[in-house]
């Protein structure tokens, strides 16, 4: 087993990686910005090293700074978390050089993942099912064009580099494709430095529906059931749930069953996602690998009693796993606490917290790294925490949210939290009865309307 751990990554998920860390007697070596010397990342690891200023291009994506650090401190692991260095194939390659141990997959597995037309390839292969489209990259509009006639439309255009929906555009007739082809390209080459794109057909009334899988080191995988993700705004995740209202048994174990081909197909090792979008016919099609821990990764973990994070330490250091597939207990929520103002279009909030209190109570656990006085920089993500509740029905989840939303207090920035308690609220989400383009319709009312039943 690992001896010392440094945590390449900041806020919650950094503090997250530190108390199992303790739980289990490895030492933890933090890493932070010049913003984030205040963090409790900083003040609960056993060491701490500045590696830059604000920028994260500077300090948490400075591979040359965490690698020193890592060095300085005899550090034998690192765990990047999710975000920045997680899914960053050359990084894992230089921790393997220095005999530092990356935990999570290899650079080739997060490689054969990370390029979204040769993971398409490798699930074709598998015998995973995905969405009918392009082979390859489209080279022009002529061909792009010719492609989406036999695929029929709406089709989308997606970056092969792609993520947070950016170099991605819905195409509902032939005449709209010129004008999406140039602005995926050129917003996708301003993204990722890579403008190439591919063509799907467009999934309508989707479900954004993940399955949890565990691999190791001797050929062995499993899943640990979904979680449902399909309440989002522009790509992003905002409220998880397990087990999914939408998904039957039978259609649990098929997912589940194609989610270990997945895995199986790159020998994968470590904790990881497959993704799939799922049709109002519950026909399913994989849509990417996420190669690391994610941040809904509690939900999976209230509903299994298991700690995913103990679980990928102790992948990276050669236990096995017993290959045994998990389903949920009960069933839990999480609600992504950001700093936004939901009635100005989620505009970041920045800015000072000078007066939380967290919620608690039985089924209550919320994953923060803030603290009354603590500073929420505008340099970062602006979720600021999770609140994740478990109970023995979808019905009863639900309250229990609300109260905890209720019970959760923060005073100073504008946060997501009059959002939750009026999402918990509507009758659609409760009968289950929604798709990722749920929100687009979310009428927010006015902030004058005062607090919520």
């Amino acid at each position: 087993m690992f001896k010392k751990i440094l945590i390449a990554n900041r806020g919650e998920i950094a503090l997250r990686i530190i108390r199992t860390c303790r739980e289990m007697g490895i030492k933890t070596v933090a890493v932070f910005s010049t913003a984030d010397r205040e963090s409790l990342h900083v003040k609960f690891a056993d060491e701490a090293v500045c590696i830059g200023p604000p920028s994260s291009a500077e300090s948490y994506l400075n591979i040359p700074n965490i690698l020193s650090a890592a060095e300085i401190t005899n550090a034998d692991a690192i765990h990047p978390g999710y975000g920045f260095l997680a899914e960053n194939a050359g990084f894992a390659e230089i921790c393997a050089a220095h005999e530092i141990k990356f935990i999570g997959p290899s650079a080739e597995m997060i490689q054969s993942m990370g390029d979204k037309i040769t993971a398409k390839e490798t699930m074709i292969k598998a015998g995973v099912p995905v969405i009918p489209g392009s082979k390859g990259l489209i080279q022009s509009v002529e061909e792009g064009k010719e492609l989406a006639k036999g695929i029929r439309y709406p089709i989308i255009l997606k970056a092969t580099a792609g993520g947070g929906g950016k170099g991605m555009r819905v195409v509902w007739s032939g005449d709209q494709f010129e004008s999406n082809w140039d602005s995926a390209r050129a917003e996708a080459g301003a993204s990722f430095g890579n403008d190439g794109i591919y063509i799907e057909k467009f999934i309508e009334e989707p479900r954004h529906i993940e399955i949890q899988v565990a691999g190791d080191q001797y050929g062995k995988a499993c899943h640990l059931s979904e979680r449902d993700c399909s309440i989002q705004r522009r790509h992003q995740k905002l409220v998880e749930e397990c087990p999914s209202p939408f998904i039957t048994d039978d259609l649990r174990e098929r997912m589940g069953a194609a989610a270990i081909k997945a895995a199986l197909a790159i020998n994968y090792e470590g904790v990881g996602t497959v993704e799939f979008l799922v049709d109002k016919n519950r026909e399913f099609y994989f849509m990417e690998m996420n190669t690391r821990i994610q941040v809904e990764h509690t939900v999976t973990e209230e509903v299994t009693d298991i700690d995913l994070i103990k679980e990928q330490i102790k992948i990276a250091a050669g236990v096995p796993i017993s290959g045994k597939n998990y389903f949920p207990l009960r069933h839990a929520i999480e609600c992504r606490i950001n700093a936004e103002d939901p009635y100005n279009d989620f505009r970041p909030c920045p800015g000072k917290i000078s007066q939380l209190h967290t919620s608690k109570g039985f089924g209550v656990r919320v994953d923060t790294h803030v603290y009354a006085g603590y500073t929420i920089s505008p340099y970062y993500d602006s979720m600021i925490a999770k609140i994740i509740v478990r109970a023995q029905t979808r019905h009863e989840a639900i309250a229990k949210m609300q109260r905890a939303l209720h019970e959760f207090m923060i005073e100073g920035v504008m946060t997501t939290i009059p959002f939750h308690l009026k999402l918990m609220q509507n009758e659609q989400f409760r009968k289950g009865d929604f798709t990722t383009d749920f929100i687009n319709d979310f009428d927010m009312g006015s902030e004058k309307e005062g607090d919520f039943e």
